[in-house]
């Protein structure tokens, strides 16, 4: 009997690219990382798994990169004698035209002969769902997307069908309005980021059954280091604009029944994993949904619309014994997730306190 207590499923985080290190600001050094062989990268990814699991997050879904990270963290949690490890899928390389936003992260469809071929490479390469990035990424400088979508609606539609071909999912990477227009029309399981997101579309949304991943962090938190990025007045005036705009979209979202699901964009510039996902709660609690509605974005209602291979992000019979358990009341705020907890994932305990160790996140 714990009556302080609150018992909540372990979260799970939908949207992080975990070849790469959140939460370093320096761009020369964000760049050098990069540089790094894969097999540096896949072994400094390892490293952050016990780290992960302190901090509650019991399951990731890879949101893509073209040195074989994510794939190869995919295989190793499938592994008879994986080590202590959140719950791992992967896309592989994401899918993008050649000379286009997504290079970091992608290979272009011009290295197949079409859709079909490029879906069926990334499936024999092991991909666990299919990544795609039908546009560019917001101009902070200007406020808005100025680049037109990179793939036409014939493209996106090729591809979700190859995809169902092979029984696997499909998220894309959608910002701007008309981009996410025909990732919707396309019949994409999820829309990833949705910046500049209209009403009607959240109605698609919501009709189709088409999850948002709405990924506030990486524009909160240039917003929050403005300074150290460069940015002037205007611009961060640009950022908060599009940030107040989101929320409202969220909130939208939530009134008229959008499956919303929770992911932080971690890897991204100041988005440390783990931490950054945390970070991701608070600002949908700021946005205005409740602490329950979080919660549920960050456990069962995204881990069941997504379609993971095992049973978690929810307490009942017969589910993965991966949950957290807290003296601080999360339905207060899911700010006390940040607080000192356990989370218990398949027989082992993971305690967190206020002097853990989180470098390299």
């Amino acid at each position: 009997r714990l009556p302080n207590h609150t018992l909540l499923p372990g979260l799970v985080e939908a949207h992080a690219h975990l070849f790469l290190e959140g939460g370093e600001l320096d761009f020369e050094t964000r760049k050098a990382y990069l540089q790094q062989p894969p097999t540096l990268l896949l072994a400094k990814a390892i490293l952050r798994f016990e780290k992960l699991l302190k901090l509650g997050i019991v399951a990731y879904r890879d949101a893509g990169d073209k040195d074989g990270v994510g794939l190869a963290i995919s295989k190793l949690y499938r592994s008879p004698s994986h080590p202590a490890m959140p719950y791992a899928e992967s896309p592989g390389a994401a899918i993008h035209h050649a000379g286009r936003y997504g290079s970091f992260m992608a290979e272009p469809i011009e290295d197949h002969a079409d859709p079909a071929a490029v879906v069926a490479n990334r499936i024999a390469q092991g991909a666990d769902r299919i990544k795609l990035i039908p546009t560019g990424i917001i101009s902070f400088k200007r406020g808005a997307v100025t680049a037109k979508p990179q793939m036409t609606l014939d493209e996106l539609q090729a591809f979700v069908a190859a995809a169902k071909t092979h029984g696997k999912q499909t998220f894309a990477h959608a910002t701007g309005d008309d981009g996410i227009e025909l990732a919707i029309e396309a019949g994409v399981d999820s829309i990833e980021h949705g910046f500049f997101i209209r009403d009607d579309q959240l109605a698609k949304l919501r009709d189709r059954d088409i999850a948002w991943v709405p990924t506030f962090a990486p524009v909160q938190l240039q917003v929050d280091h403005a300074e150290r990025m460069g940015w002037d007045a205007a611009v961060v005036a640009n950022l908060q604009r599009i940030l107040d705009n989101h929320a409202a979209s969220l909130a939208k979202a939530q009134t008229i029944g959008v499956k919303i699901v929770a992911g932080s964009d971690a890897g991204s510039c100041g988005v440390a994993h783990g931490l950054g996902f945390l970070y991701e709660l608070e600002l949908m609690e700021k946005a205005g949904l409740s602490p329950l509605q979080v919660i549920n974005a960050a456990t069962g209602a995204g881990a069941r619309r997504l379609g993971y291979s095992e049973d978690f992000g929810i307490i009942k019979a017969g589910s993965k014994p991966r949950f957290i358990l807290t003296e601080h009341d999360p339905l207060a705020t899911v700010s006390n997730l940040r607080l000192p907890k356990t989370t218990h994932f398949d027989g082992k305990d993971f305690i967190s306190s206020d002097t853990d160790e989180l470098s390299g996140l």
